[in-house]
């Protein structure tokens, strides 16, 4: 996936730009980003921030190295994984997406 590509499925998946990059917030808090994609001219790497502020490496490849799972719909490749309750708060992003733009 190239970053385009990796920033399309983002956005309509729920995230939003936060700081120029892809951004899932947290519930209580939608103006603090607190997982992000970002993109270096070689590869991508997702973070979370850590509750002292610090942003922390979660996993980085290639964008040669990360494909579409088309059973998720999700990234492979990017640790998306190593985050147990990743489903459930890119879900939350999306359903307040949503409901914003309904009203």
């Amino acid at each position: 996936m190239t970053r385009e590509e990796l920033t399309g499925w983002a956005l309509a998946n729920g995230w939003q730009m936060m700081a120029g990059c892809p951004s899932l917030t947290k519930p209580s808090a939608p103006k603090e980003a607190i997982v992000r994609l970002v993109f270096k001219v070689t590869v991508a790497g997702l973070e979370v921030k850590k509750p002292a502020g610090k942003w922390e490496k979660i996993a980085s490849a290639g964008y040669g190295d990360i494909v579409l799972d088309p059973e998720t719909d999700r990234p492979l490749g990017l640790g998306f994984e190593k985050i147990p309750s990743f489903s459930m708060l890119m879900q939350e992003n999306k359903d307040r997406q949503v409901f914003a733009k309904m009203k």
